[in-house]
């Protein structure tokens, strides 16, 4: 029986178009997981959606002097288009923005009331003598206690991840007009993480270890050493879910960001069920068993910076509501610096994805982003390495690889040959064959992404030295059998390569498995629909059917006999003048 796979991926603040760095520590890596899951024939459900209610687009709202559904309608498109553009292949990509939203944010937050997980304190909250008002935590900046960093945030430190109050900071300051803040008690609800720490604990406890990242359970073990305490879930704010409690002190107050937003993974399954016309669908992801045990296995593609609200807020919650599935493996990802330095969307040394998604294959750049990926450590986008490897790996290599054997085949064939009998070089090719298969599926298998794309790679490199070693091309001058049977035992290769490309490389995928002959869609792509807003006005959602792919997954049945296309290049080579271009618009963009 099929599996069932949640694929739950970051909610972004829809304050700002997407840089590169996002697309890599979250976004494509869920993408490659998925398409990899439906191609196992698994039931596959990857959710996720803009984040609306977060501080930083009250922040772009205040000093625009707009609505913060002005800044959600301005930025929640871009993503659209990036996941359009780059074959990012969500079930569905929603907001928290949504009727939807908040009532299952609603109903969380009153079955935790309702079972003693929350409670009412005062706490100490942020003012701004100038302005009169409290400030949202993200409002807040100064240096981080733990570490030293000169802008850390009201609540967490971006550069050491360390998680804090606004008054822990050192000379916090607000960032709205740089003035110093002040402390004033205000009473909010709570999360009782104390009294959930003993269930979570045995959760984190019973985690197979083989697979959860060294960094994640490093995390998680770190905070869970510090001891955990009550943290608070609303905020002195206008904007956001209200607080669903018949209480004058909490009419002004609203849910606070964190709390709201890992909901989505759970409220955006209930929309993406009622949309396909099947309201009770989210229960097989969701619902746990009669035994106890999980529905499906949940992957959380994540950046380390978010890996608590993952492992330790999250699990709480859940196990506060009661009876709904925890997480099975929280995939987190290091940074990506850009060209030896730190992303900073201050500065604006960030590479916006807009920007590249119209000037290279959209392959091109996801083939860079894995291979390339921060999965264990933090990585780097260097233009020169992105020009060198597409060139090298993706277009001399691979594509070259496809290239041959189709076009020697067209012109001396039209068709997949008839093979002869096989020597002990085709038999060679044939195993490695078998053998990376089966190590890319254990590695997919694992989120263990750039190592199984590797492995790809490094089979495409042995097809290729095996063709120059039997020269096809030669053969067919002198040996029509043997030219049949090395271009068969190669465009099985290939059309093997295809599927484990298919996740990586979708477009060119595709592409290739029409040349081949075959019918049909291996790679579905995402579309945009529009649907509507709360307020009336028109929202765009992204969704996808992806039934089409399901299953295909295995070893090459190419046949002989089925015709095979004239090929085109699978890839551009890029000019290395694109290396001095690029880098002048991105000193250009930080001058500017």
């Amino acid at each position: 029986m099929p599996d069932a796979i949640l694929v739950a991926v970051a909610w972004p603040y829809a304050n700002g178009p997407f840089h590169v760095g996002h697309i890599a520590g979250a976004y494509l890596p869920a993408d490659v997981f998925a398409r990899y899951q439906r191609l196992r024939g698994n039931r596959t459900l990857m959710v996720s959606g803009s984040d609306c209610h977060g501080t930083p687009i009250t922040i772009a709202a205040e000093r625009e002097g707009i609505s913060p559904q002005d800044v959600i309608r301005r930025y929640h498109p871009t993503f659209l288009k990036t996941f359009q553009a780059l074959g990012i292949s969500f079930d569905l990509f929603t907001q928290t923005y949504t009727d939807n939203h908040y009532r299952v944010t609603t109903d969380m937050f009153l079955r935790l009331l309702e079972n003693g997980y929350l409670y009412k304190d005062t706490m100490v909250g942020s003012y701004s003598e100038t302005l009169g008002r409290f400030l949202p935590d993200r409002f807040v900046e100064g240096t981080c206690p733990n570490c030293g960093y000169p802008r850390a945030r009201g609540d967490q430190c971006d550069s050491c991840g360390h998680l804090h109050d606004p008054q822990d900071l050192i000379a916090p300051r607000s960032v709205l007009d740089g003035a110093p803040v002040t402390f004033r008690e205000t009473e909010h609800f709570f999360l009782d993480l104390a009294k959930l720490e003993p269930p979570l604990r045995a959760w984190i406890e019973s985690v197979d270890r083989s697979y959860w990242r060294a960094n994640t359970l490093l995390f998680t073990q770190n905070w869970l050493r510090e001891g955990l305490r009550g943290r608070a879930i609303t905020r002195d704010l206008e904007w956001g879910v209200p607080v669903p409690v018949d209480d004058p002190t909490f009419k002004d107050k609203r849910i606070y960001v964190w709390f709201d937003a890992v909901i989505g993974y759970f409220s955006a399954s209930i929309e993406w069920a009622e949309r396909i016309g099947a309201p009770d669908a989210w229960k097989e992801w969701w619902v746990c068993l009669p035994d106890g045990s999980a529905p499906a296995r949940s992957y959380y593609f994540i950046g380390k910076d978010n890996i608590p609200f993952h492992t330790i807020i999250w699990p709480a919650m859940l196990i506060g509501y009661g009876n709904l599935a925890l997480p099975y493996d929280v995939p987190a990802n290091e940074f990506l610096n850009l060209e030896g330095d730190k992303m900073s969307t201050s500065r604006n040394w960030a590479l916006w994805a807009p920007e590249i998604e119209d000037r290279y294959q959209p392959d091109a750049i996801r083939y860079y982003l894995i291979a390339n990926g921060p999965e264990t450590r933090d990585s780097n986008w260097s233009w020169a390495d992105f020009v060198q490897r597409v060139n090298s790996e993706l277009v001399a290599t691979w594509g070259n690889l496809a290239n041959r054997v189709l076009s020697v085949t067209h012109r001396n064939f039209g068709v997949v040959p008839q093979p002869g009998a096989l020597t002990d070089a085709d038999r060679q090719l044939i195993a490695a064959t078998q053998q990376t298969f089966e190590r890319v599926t254990a590695l997919l298998d694992g989120v263990k992404l750039r190592a199984a794309l590797n492995e790809a790679m490094a089979l495409a490199q042995a097809a290729n030295q095996y063709l120059s070693e039997q020269e096809p091309w030669k053969l067919v001058k002198s040996d029509q059998e043997r030219a049949a049977t090395v271009l068969f035992v190669a465009l099985r290769t290939v059309d093997t390569l295809k599927m484990l490309f298919c996740p990586f490389l979708p477009f060119s995928s595709q592409r290739l498995h029409e040349l081949l002959g075959y019918t049909g869609t291996i790679a579905p792509q995402p579309q945009v629909e529009e649907t509507q807003a709360p307020d009336g006005s028109p929202r765009l959602i992204l969704t996808g059917d992806y039934a089409a792919s399901a299953g295909a997954w295995g070893i090459s049945v190419l046949a002989p006999g089925q015709p095979i296309q004239a090929p085109t290049p699978l890839f551009q080579k890029l000019d290395e003048a694109i290396v001095t271009e690029e880098l002048a618009r991105l000193h250009a963009k930080v001058r500017s």
